[in-house]
């Protein structure tokens, strides 16, 4: 099986991911001619980009010229496109948008393990794991990336922005498969803490629920009656130590009892911990969705959702052996 598992690999490494490489931590966009009368590719890429929703404001006429002079709009085969050339419909375009600015966020990525296949971070809050939307250099995959060099790091998996903790990324394109799909199987022990009020949970507690999220939608919903295709076991409730408590209340405005709960999904639906734990238990101590919708604009760095990946356990699909990342119980800090 490692033999047959190393000969695909060694097959996927050959195969062409794309014309345009990534560069400077992102990667290039493709997009396809739509039918009806031909037009010029300098047309089409002002197009594309004036109509960006988030750009930057420099980014104008002759930023995109100025891609067609230094050889960054191609067609599939990698071959240049001129900006004068009239392009078929259903013609691929491969090109680099440029992002609008973003504000900074103060919070630093830091290093929990690392060797030759991957690298394991503590992603901080309000760093998304991929780029999209708004969020584009503000993103763990594009910090990293530029702060290793490594244009080939890859998530695994993902976080929402809201949430911290452990996140994997593959350092080289040839293995990134074999453990996204180590994630999409489900073969991944995951395990997470939040904070919120405090409530009785019997420990080893499961919880089934059926969630739904419409693309562009912020939130997910619970639907009642539907078959289960979300379920977390509760591991653990247990109240925080006083100081901290007293501390947290301060800041998040909140009174009662806080708890530390310990988290097993066995799903992985899009907001799966934040739904069950508001319908079971207490919304999250910062969650801006649950239950209610909060403006996206007034957002405080110092104040985040308390909701963090605290450990990851899996066979490697590579070498066999069994790989367990944790962190520590010590948090969040006062």
């Amino acid at each position: 099986m490692a033999a047959n598992l190393l000969h695909s690999m060694a097959r996927k490494k050959t195969q062409k991911t794309g014309p345009l490489p990534p560069r400077d931590g992102l990667g290039a966009s493709r997009a396809r001619v739509p039918e009806g009368p031909g037009i010029t590719a300098a047309d089409f890429i002002w197009e594309l980009v004036s109509t960006q929703r988030h750009r930057h404001p420099e980014d104008n006429v002759d930023g995109v010229l100025a891609r067609f002079t230094e050889g960054l709009v191609v067609k599939r085969d990698g071959s240049p496109i001129a900006a004068d050339d009239l392009l078929e419909p259903g013609t691929d375009v491969f090109f680099y948008r440029r992002p609008a600015p973003e504000k900074p966020v103060p919070h630093q990525i830091t290093t929990v393990f690392e060797d030759d296949d991957l690298l394991v971070v503590d992603k901080p809050p309000f760093i998304a794991t991929m780029p999209r939307g708004s969020h584009i250099t503000e993103t763990a995959t594009v910090r990293l990336r530029r702060a290793t060099g490594n244009e080939e790091l890859t998530p695994a998996h993902r976080l929402d922005r809201a949430t911290s903790g452990l996140l994997l990324l593959t350092k080289r394109r040839a293995i990134r498969g074999a453990y996204q799909e180590l994630f999409a199987r489900r073969e991944v022990r995951k395990e997470y803490q939040a904070i919120a009020l405090l409530h009785d949970v019997p420990p080893a507690t499961p919880w089934h629920h059926h969630l739904t999220k419409q693309s562009g939608e912020p939130a997910a919903r619970l639907v009642p009656g539907e078959e289960p295709n979300a379920t977390t076991v509760v591991d653990s409730v247990s109240r925080l130590d006083p100081d901290l408590e007293a501390s947290l209340q301060k800041r998040y405005g909140v009174a009662g009892a806080l708890g530390r709960y310990v988290l097993q999904p066995e799903t992985g639906r899009t907001h799966q911990l934040r739904v069950q734990m508001m319908a079971e238990a207490a919304p999250i101590l910062g969650d801006r969705i649950y239950p209610t919708l909060l403006p996206a604009d007034d957002e405080d760095f110092a104040v985040p959702m308390l909701l963090r990946c605290t450990g990851l356990e899996f066979t490697d699909p590579l070498s066999g052996c069994v790989r367990d990342f944790k962190l520590s119980d010590d948090w969040p800090v006062l």
